[in-house]
């Protein structure tokens, strides 16, 4: 595979600078073998922790450390994520390595943690130009992910001991308590209450919820795919918000992402990962080969695919809070409002749906 599809990181942004005279004896000193002068850049996906490639003439490291600036209560736990992988990785080998944890503050002025480098193609919007797939390849690419969160749900977290990273049972109540609280407390004059949306997700919450680690926020561009056979998962990223939670409701944050090649132009417009190539499976095939592979039975999957698009438009509408109120000039969020009118839309024509 040419190296030109490998995913690479960028000169380091205005205001996020690491400084190579402090970091550089440091991890000489946690990370044996490292020769050479540190080169430093930083990759430009993800806008909550900041993550940067190290560069020796040896090897490469990724380090990743929380922004600057106030943080919200339990967010940027670095050394929750740094201890969550390292117990996860002997029973789930697609995290990558954990190499080291910096919890002392005067170091770089938060905590940090350093993981190995996975060399791979991470597919965001679309395949890296001149990247081409046949339907079959994209078949088997889109089940080999979804098999990656189907292996993750399966994970025995006694046996991982990660049976103390969330707080389990009562999980889907605290989720759309949580997310209906965070939506209505960035709403702005320009997008809806979202009443109906909460007061139907209260309604229609299942009786009964399964536990398990999940992750949260698994996407195809938290995906990393091997070089030389881009349908194979050679690791996946972002465990930030991994906890015990409900596998059904990961799956339906999964799918609020999921953006289909006949979707309206609005879908296309928020489409961050490649799920619209010929050959990817649907939303609804998703849920059938997610149920089949678990030997489950859904009679009715409105509620997790409401949540998720709920939740995604709480995500969608704190962005856009922080750009009405000015604490971001980000052109980018500028028509997020409308992202917000349009998820909460889809909301209510999914609430419609015969179960």
């Amino acid at each position: 595979m040419n190296q030109q599809y490998l995913d690479k990181a960028k000169a380091v942004r205005t205001g996020e600078e690491l400084d190579a005279a402090i970091i550089d004896p440091w991890l000489k000193q946690h990370i044996d073998g490292l020769e050479g002068d540190v080169t430093i850049t930083q990759y430009t996906g993800g806008a909550s922790n900041w993550t940067y490639c190290l560069s020796y003439a040896n090897r490469k490291l990724i380090l990743r450390r929380a922004p600057k600036g106030t943080k919200a209560k339990g967010a940027h736990d670095m050394g929750r994520e740094y201890r969550l992988q390292q117990a996860l990785k002997p029973v789930y080998p697609y995290v990558p390595a954990m190499l080291a944890h910096c919890d002392d503050e005067n170091v770089l002025g938060t905590e940090f943690y350093v993981m190995e480098k996975l060399n791979g193609i991470i597919p965001r919007q679309n395949l890296p130009k001149g990247l081409k797939v046949d339907k079959t390849q994209a078949r088997t690419l889109c089940t080999n992910v979804i098999d990656c969160l189907i292996e993750l749900h399966k994970v025995d977290v006694d046996a991982a001991n990660l049976n103390h990273i969330g707080k389990g049972e009562g999980y889907t109540q605290r989720q759309i308590d949580g997310w209906s609280k965070r939506y209505t407390q960035a709403k702005t004059w320009n997008v809806p209450s979202g009443k109906k949306v909460m007061a139907w997700l209260q309604q229609h919450k299942p009786a009964q919820e399964s536990i398990c680690l999940t992750h949260n926020d698994f996407r195809f561009d938290n995906v990393v795919l091997d070089p030389n056979d881009i349908s194979k998962v050679n690791g996946i990223l972002d465990w930030e918000l991994a906890t015990l939670g409900n596998p059904l409701m990961d799956l339906g944050n999964t799918l609020a992402y999921w953006v289909e090649a006949d979707d309206d132009f609005l879908a296309q417009m928020t489409r961050r990962q490649p799920t619209h190539l010929d050959g990817m499976l649907t939303r609804q095939q998703v849920v059938e080969y997610y149920c089949d592979k678990m030997n489950i039975t859904i009679d009715d999957f409105r509620f997790y695919e409401v949540f998720g698009l709920f939740r995604l438009a709480g995500i969608v509408q704190q962005i856009y809070y922080r750009y009405h109120h000015k604490q971001t000039r980000n052109p980018a969020f500028k028509q997020f409002w409308i992202f917000s009118h349009y998820l909460l839309w889809r909301c209510q024509q999914t609430m419609k749906q015969k179960g």
